[in-house]
């Protein structure tokens, strides 16, 4: 039990600490948040700003940089988690921070659920804003559970009311450092790019499920499902195939070998260029120590 607690209160010891970094370097790289990574294809934007050509790097639409916060669209922050105790203080952390980023001029976060995908309520339901659904019948994921959650947002958006435009898929393991502005625009979600989700390189594996009548490789963005923001009715129509192509994946024994532990990650980004999603990737979306240690980003990713 001791070392229990002297672990947690390390981890947050070493998070209030990151916290309070990345709030003096902030006003250092503001200029940064004026940018938007995005995939080395070549894209245009709606009709009406097709002057923005998303390669590599470009400028935010100054409609965009001029909204006001009451203009701009708030976001629901969903997360799915587990009733494991791990989970649960995982959870509780990032709950801690996001209230604490919540009401900044900054931020365009909105209300905050936990999608608890154990099938029935915990002892944090009053601590913490939940909504619970049915995990994937026994034996289903396989053993990993990561699995159900696909099939988690999919029984949450059919069921839950959700006031809020946008929704932010995200992680228990991540913990807001920075007020978190929408950094969606319009019908193009934004994505973090994660460096080993390789399309290209994987290619004859995704074109199991991508084939090429459905476009190039690079049409599959390099990205996960979190951290995204992303359009709650676009996400409604991604979902289900995100759900299937992930289990279709995990029951191929080549995919599920090469995919590993980001297998549901792939899914999600074949799910997405299956319906023609474009995402908008920024770099400055997460921080994932010990691989960046870049200040200005909204999302520290610890595990």
């Amino acid at each position: 039990m001791r070392r229990a607690i002297s672990f947690f209160a390390a981890l947050l010891l070493f998070v209030v600490f990151g916290n309070f970094i990345s709030m003096n370097v902030q006003q250092h790289n503001h200029h940064k948040r004026n940018l938007i990574v995005a995939h080395r294809r070549r894209t245009y934007l709606h009709k009406r700003h097709s002057q923005f050509l998303i390669d590599p790097v470009i400028k935010m639409p100054e409609n965009a940089k001029r909204a006001t916060k009451k203009e701009r669209s708030l976001f629901h922050i969903a997360v799915t988690a587990t009733d494991y105790a791990y989970s649960q203080w995982q959870c509780r952390i990032m709950y801690y921070f996001y209230k604490k980023k919540k009401d900044s001029p900054e931020s365009d976060m909105g209300k905050f659920t936990r999608i608890l995908h154990s099938g029935r309520p915990d002892n944090l339901m009053d601590e913490i804003p939940t909504f619970v659904v049915d995990p994937l019948p026994e034996g289903v994921d396989q053993g990993y559970v990561v699995l159900n959650r696909p099939w988690a947002f999919v029984q949450w958006l059919e069921k839950a009311k959700i006031e809020e435009e946008y929704i932010l898929m995200a992680e228990p393991d991540h913990i807001f450092i920075n007020p978190l502005p929408n950094l969606a625009f319009e019908r193009y979600p934004a994505a973090f790019p994660f460096f080993y989700i390789k399309p290209e390189k994987y290619e004859k594996i995704i074109r199991k499920y991508f084939p090429k009548e459905m476009g190039p490789i690079v049409n599959v963005d390099p990205i996960g499902n979190s951290p995204v923001i992303i359009k709650k009715d676009v996400l409604r129509k991604i979902a289900p195939t995100w759900m299937n192509v992930s289990l279709t994946m995990k029951n191929d024994p080549e995919t599920d070998k090469k995919f590993g532990w980001v297998l549901e990650m792939h899914g999600y980004a074949v799910a997405s260029a299956l319906h023609g999603v474009q995402h908008i990737l920024r770099k400055d979306f997460m921080l994932q120590p010990p691989w960046d240690f870049e200040p200005g980003k909204y999302i520290l990713h610890y595990t």
